[in-house]
This record gives C-alpha cells, structure tokens and sequence, in this order.
C-alpha cells in the first residue's frame, strides 16, 4: 500500500521511477507515428546488465539511442556539452553518447557491417529548453518534435538495411555481451 502511495510523493524512489516511465511512455507514443514513415521501434531493450536503453528508433534516417528525460515544470539548457536543469548540471549527454557507442558495438558484429547509432534525449514536460549549439552530438528535442524531425532527416539505410538491423536488435543475444 505505501508503495502506491508513493506513486504521488515527490522525493521517494517509486516516484521518482513512476515519473520516469510516463515520460518513456510519452516518447513511445510519439515513436509509433512514425511506423507509416518507415521506422522500427524497439522499448526498454534490455541489457544483460539489467539497465535499458528506453527506445531504439531504425530507419531511413539511421539508427537512434533514445533517452527520456522528464523534468516537469523544469528550464533545460544544453549546450555544446550539457544540459543543466535549473542551473544544476546533469550526466545526460555523457551517458547517452556512451549508450549510443554501446548500441553500435552490440548491433555492428552481428549485423555484418558498422551500424552507426546517434544519441538522442527526449524531454518531456520541460517548462522551457533552449538549446545553444549549431551542431549537437546528441540530438535534443521536446517530444512533441521528435516524429517530425527525425522523419526529416536525410535518409542514410534502405528498406532492407532497416529491416535487417531490426530483426538483429530484437534479438535477447544481441544484448547479452
């Protein structure tokens, strides 16, 4: 009982968590539309480790590690390095970078050629995020832009490039080493 309680109580771990999975679950909503474009989607991929990576998105445009990050009434800044979340630094762009390195380590062997992965943070609920870089190395972007503008991406994969990168990315074995 206290644990459903602590659904709604700011500052404990199950909120913390709960508040998290609505915002993958925003992300998710928003990756679906883009099936009738082309993209495969793949959720809470599991890792042998027992952490995930919340969304992988395969298609024209390449292949992306998508990171949620709710921060609900919260002003982001990113720049060329960070992202700062009122003011107070955050390991987010770190960790979707190294996240995306792993991805394409674990898909390049088994697909039979590089599979190159960009990272990508999906924030939901944000109050405010600017982003001050003429060139990210991790795409940061509100949900609500996601679909656009991954879909208006140059595409880099044919149809059959994006089918067989799929089918090896749902594959448990993949994500095993």
């Amino acid at each position: 009982m206290l644990r459903l309680i602590d659904r709604w109580r700011p500052g404990t771990d199950v909120y913390y968590w709960a508040s998290g999975l609505r915002g993958e679950q925003r992300t998710a909503r928003r990756l679906r539309r883009l099936r009738s474009h082309g993209w495969l989607t793949l959720h809470a991929v599991q890792w042998a480790t027992g952490t995930d990576i919340d969304h992988l998105a395969i298609g024209p445009a390449g292949v992306f590690a998508i990171n949620s990050k709710r921060h609900p009434g919260k002003t982001l800044w990113y720049g060329d390095r960070a992202i700062t979340v009122n003011g107070a630094s955050t390991r987010h762009i770190a960790a979707s970078q190294s996240e995306a390195r792993k991805v394409s380590r674990a898909l390049s062997t088994p697909c039979g050629f590089q599979v190159s992965v960009r990272p990508v943070i999906s924030v939901v609920d944000a109050a405010k995020l600017t982003v001050k870089s003429a060139n990210p190395p991790v795409l940061v972007l509100e949900v609500e832009h996601l679909g656009r503008v991954l879909s208006g991406l140059t595409p880099t994969l044919s149809a059959d490039q994006v089918a067989h990168i799929y089918g090896v990315a749902r594959q448990a074995r993949t994500w095993s080493g």
